[in-house]
């Protein structure tokens, strides 16, 4: 069985599972241990969304006298426990607090909401007003952010590794893009299905916070979780989508493994088949084609990547090749054949290594 009209969830993580083994593996203590508890809750929470697939999850109706077009925020604190939601610290309307964690989360929240309806006129993440819920302050020195299925929470990081996950806007936006993909395309989480599903979230990460910054794509950084890694951590982000591999390269977390291209593409059994390793190379792509195109990336590039992922054609099990092919027909559906739009598409996917049909 699933849920939500057939849209099956999937736990997914922010911080990608190589790189919580790589700090397992520490010798130091005091970075090991919070690696070793944050697995050990991954792997819990992973367990109980498929116990919660098969169960089937409850709908949630709209409250009477909602509207459509605003967005219904509600922030809760697990106080460093685990049971979910938490206490309700916010709620839609409400003056921002003293926590500024959860002020953060609810500026995400909202930052989120407001992009997919003024770009691309979705009412939250399913199209329908969906409520967007989020939990902060989650279990201790939690190096991680994960969308459940059902709403977001948040890690307060171990402050050696990773600072708190709410830091980072696109991490934020990334999670729930999880969502708009289990609601769309629903795309399997695992090998070039799931890298495709993890690059769509960091795609629409990426174009949250350049929308919430006002930026165009020449001016922006490409980065995906930029500021969540501890001044001790030689790198700048989890993931550059301009130039993957390049992210970090440190003593303890090792170097950045993405490729930037299909001749470097990782064939690997963990990972669910490396979903946050060869999720580089559609990124890259996407960074390409918006940047070709130039100005603000989610009028054109990201038009055509939510016109594919909303479209109905793209297919749970689809690989590289038949998402690039896609996004050259929608590109030519929307802006016409031959046009500059198609071309820089195309060329994009192919300076990366994936033909289009």
């Amino acid at each position: 069985m699933t849920t939500n009209g057939g849209h099956e969830p999937v736990f997914c993580t922010v911080v990608p599972p190589h790189v919580l083994d790589k700090l397992a593996r520490a010798e130091d203590p005091v970075l090991a241990g919070p690696a070793r508890r944050t697995l050990q809750r991954d792997a819990y929470e992973r367990t109980h969304r498929r116990l919660t697939t098969v169960l089937g999850a409850p709908a949630v109706p709209a409250p009477p006298g909602a509207r459509p077009g605003t967005p219904r925020r509600t922030v809760y604190d697990a106080r460093h426990g685990t049971d979910l939601p938490g206490s309700k610290v916010r709620a839609e309307g409400e003056e921002p607090g003293k926590d500024a964690t959860v002020n953060r989360a609810y500026a995400g929240l909202g930052a989120t909401f407001e992009l997919f309806l003024q770009a691309f006129q979705r009412d939250s993440i399913d199209g329908g007003g969906l409520p967007l819920d989020a939990t902060v302050h989650y279990d201790k020195d939690y190096n991680n952010a994960f969308w459940n299925g059902e709403q977001m929470v948040f890690g307060d990081g171990d402050g050696e590794i990773f600072l708190d996950f709410t830091i980072p806007i696109d991490v934020i936006g990334h999670e729930l893009a999880h969502g708009v993909t289990q609601y769309t395309a629903n795309l399997t989480y695992f090998g070039q299905p799931g890298a495709l599903n993890e690059s769509m979230s960091d795609v629409f990460g990426a174009l949250i916070k350049q929308y919430t910054l006002g930026q165009t794509a020449a001016e922006a950084d490409w980065l995906i979780g930029a500021g969540l890694l501890a001044p001790r951590v030689t790198g700048k982000a989890l993931r550059s989508m301009k130039e993957p591999g390049t992210a970090y390269d440190d003593d303890v977390l090792g170097k950045d493994p993405q490729p930037a291209t299909m001749d470097d593409y990782v064939r690997t059994g963990r990972d669910n088949g490396g979903v946050h390793i060869n999720s580089g190379i559609p990124n890259r792509a996407f960074y390409l084609a918006a940047t070709a195109l130039g100005g603000h990336a989610w009028e054109r590039a990201g038009q055509i990547w939510y016109d594919v992922l909303t479209g109905g054609e793209l297919t749970t099990q689809a690989l590289f090749p038949d998402f690039a092919t896609l996004t050259a027909a929608a590109a030519q559906a929307r802006y016409g054949d031959g046009s500059e739009e198609v071309q820089a598409v195309r060329k994009a996917w192919e300076q990366v290594g994936v033909r289009t049909r």
